[in-house]
């Protein structure tokens, strides 16, 4: 029998990934509309559509995941229903933080003004770059997949011939696999492209404090819109960074709870898990113009559609 507060932090968890999913699909819907209508998309636009694409992917496969564990988790691990959720959900997991990781970096690279010739190189290179970064992106992904697939067909093969010796039990055997192999390849893994994130926003920050430096000279136009650029950027990065930081938190601590999850605590772990995927799509949409643009014109459709209907309406 399920609690109130199971029932509440379920129905939580439903909202969030339900919201995410149409914010995502939204950002993919426009901006494959885009593409067919244009035939290319602008660097920021590749990342956004590969970031929504993965993301909407992702809270799907993670719900139907999060739901067959708890009604099933006496029997996930007899069946190898864990390795086919995993392969899914550590695929586009991975590239999710990659997507999110290129696409702080691209911000840096275009509002940034530094000197050094590698930051200039990369802001004239960065059109023919973004795909390649997409690209290796998807590879690496396939990489870690295929590492975490190891793991978990080792914890499936263990399980299912029930070979152990001495006192080491099947849990005893996933909690040493968890501890000595899951945590120190998923905290590698994510490490790589959160520190790119965390390198992009300490850039913009020291790029920021240049032209505050400038502005206290001489204050100019382009100084003050370049100003309000940075500190636009920023506002989202850090918005960003915090949501990222959940999530990746989340996802490190959650190597080491094998027990506890299927309590009343599991569908607020899960929110927390996907808080980001959920909640930052929306940061983007209201940042964008071209996203907000297309919002705000789906928001006033049944309002148009009543006057257009009210003025053809016989008086």
């Amino acid at each position: 029998m399920l609690g109130p507060f199971t029932i509440f932090a379920m129905f939580l968890y439903v909202l969030l990934c339900s919201l995410g999913i149409m914010a995502n699909g939204f950002i993919v819907v426009v901006l494959g509309r885009e593409w067919v209508r244009c035939h290319r998309l602008s660097p920021c636009d590749m990342i956004l559509i590969s970031l929504g694409a993965s993301r909407f992917c992702m809270l799907w496969v993670g719900m139907i995941h999060d739901f067959y564990y708890f009604l099933h988790h006496l029997q996930y691990s007899k069946e190898p229903a864990r390795q086919y959720f995993r392969i899914y959900w550590d695929f586009l997991n991975s590239t999710t933080f990659w997507f999110s990781a290129w696409l702080s970096v691209l911000f840096c690279v275009k509002i940034a003004n530094f000197t050094h010739p590698i930051f200039l190189w990369l802001k004239w290179r960065v059109k023919e770059l973004v795909p390649w970064f997409l690209l290796v992106s998807l590879l690496i992904s396939f990489i870690v997949t295929m590492l975490y697939f190891v793991g978990n067909n080792a914890l499936y093969q263990a399980f299912f011939q029930g070979t152990f010796s001495g006192n080491i039990t099947y849990h005893s055997f996933t909690k040493n696999l968890e501890i000595h192999y899951f945590f120190p390849l998923k905290l590698i893994t994510l490490s790589i492209p959160c520190s790119i994130f965390l390198v992009s926003i300490v850039l913009l920050i020291t790029s920021l404090q240049r032209h505050s430096s400038k502005m206290q000279h001489g204050a100019h136009s382009t100084q003050d819109f370049s100003t309000e650029v940075h500190t636009r950027a920023l506002k989202s990065l850090v918005s960003f960074l915090v949501l990222y930081a959940v999530s990746f938190l989340s996802l490190i601590i959650d190597v080491t709870l094998l027990s506890g999850l299927e309590g009343p605590w599991y569908w607020p772990w899960q929110i927390l898990i996907y808080l980001s995927t959920s909640v930052h799509p929306f940061v983007l949409i209201l940042g964008n113009s071209h996203l907000g643009g297309a919002l705000r014109k789906l928001l006033l459709l049944p309002k148009t559609f009543w006057n257009d209907k009210r003025m053809s309406s016989p008086i």
